[in-house]
């Protein structure tokens, strides 16, 4: 487990002003510690010891019983129903604008589960499981690190959502990869808590610490059993240069969401040099496609939000 293979990221551009994705180098001290602390973490986590703090493990037990195949309806409201408040969660997502477009609330847990499907199911845990750890007294120094990280998984999983539309994949399928996309920076940031890590000044440390997630991220959900395509995209969500003979994929989608999240951003008139970034060309996305998508998903966003907080 390793970063290698990672591209260098595209530059974006607002008005005359180019700015490049990646931070600068971090200095050999920083590198050492870092380096040392991630191969510790990768070490674990090719053994199977997963070890995220205060993170509820009811997600872990969602995903594992939606992965078995002999897991009954029943069962599934059972885990769910283990854990009242994401049981209310899921039932108030159920019921939102944004799930609940003919006007017609359930008050039942499976209902509610049958209503968002599985794929959203796994967001809203996930959803949850990042709530309760903000607000976790031993990762208030990793707290505001946090709610930024999330706040861009919302819009990579929203921006997912919406290129999927052009595609064969799912689109809640697509909304859960890029909800999980920054899994392994959520990892680390986690783990270095009471290290000498400072997530708010250390800005070429943490460059560092983010061209070693994807692989760390992939990791942790194929611990946690999720399915190989999802683990597959988060792996390769900086893979600029894949390309692929078919119709577009979960990773195509990824990548680009990732690159519009950041693009996000920016004021207007923004634009982004997709040279290099095949995902681009598989999803035949023009630049004009690019805001059209940008503006969808802001659109959504706001609902998105809502359904999960």
């Amino acid at each position: 487990m390793s970063n290698s293979g990672q591209n260098a990221g595209p530059t974006y551009r607002s008005g005359a002003e180019s700015v490049e994705a990646n931070g600068g180098e971090a200095t050999p001290e920083e590198r050492g510690a870092a380096l040392t602390f991630l191969q510790q973490l990768a070490t674990e986590l090719s053994q199977g010891t997963v070890d995220l703090p205060c993170f509820p493990n009811v997600v872990v037990r969602i995903s594992e019983a939606l992965m078995d195949p002999h897991t009954t309806a029943d069962q599934v409201v059972t885990v769910v129903g283990a854990e009242p408040r994401l049981a209310a969660r899921i039932l108030q997502t159920a019921n939102s604008a944004a799930l609940n477009t003919a006007g017609k609330p359930v008050t039942e847990l499976r209902s509610a589960i049958t209503r968002v499907g599985q794929n959203m199911l796994q967001s809203i845990a996930i959803s949850y499981a990042i709530e309760q750890m903000q607000y976790e007294d031993s990762l208030r120094a990793i707290a505001k690190p946090l709610a930024v990280l999330w706040d861009r998984c919302i819009a990579v999983a929203t921006l997912s959502q919406v290129l999927a539309e052009r595609t064969k994949v799912l689109p809640d399928e697509a909304f859960l990869a890029g909800l999980l996309h920054g899994i392994g920076t959520l990892y680390i940031m986690a783990r270095a808590v009471g290290r000498s890590i400072d997530f708010e000044k250390q800005h070429a440390l943490v460059a560092l610490l983010e061209s070693w997630q994807a692989s760390i991220g992939k990791a942790v959900l194929e611990s946690w059993g999720f399915a190989e395509a999802l683990c597959d995209a988060v792996a390769d969500q900086r893979d600029y240069e894949r390309r692929r003979k078919h119709d577009p994929g979960l990773t195509d989608i990824l990548i680009v969401a990732i690159v519009l999240s950041d693009l996000r951003r920016m004021p207007p008139p923004r634009q982004v040099s997709t040279a290099g970034i095949n995902a681009f060309a598989s999803l035949a996305l023009s630049a004009a496609d690019c805001e059209a998508t940008l503006i969808k998903a802001e659109q959504r966003i706001a609902l998105v939000l809502e359904a999960l907080k």
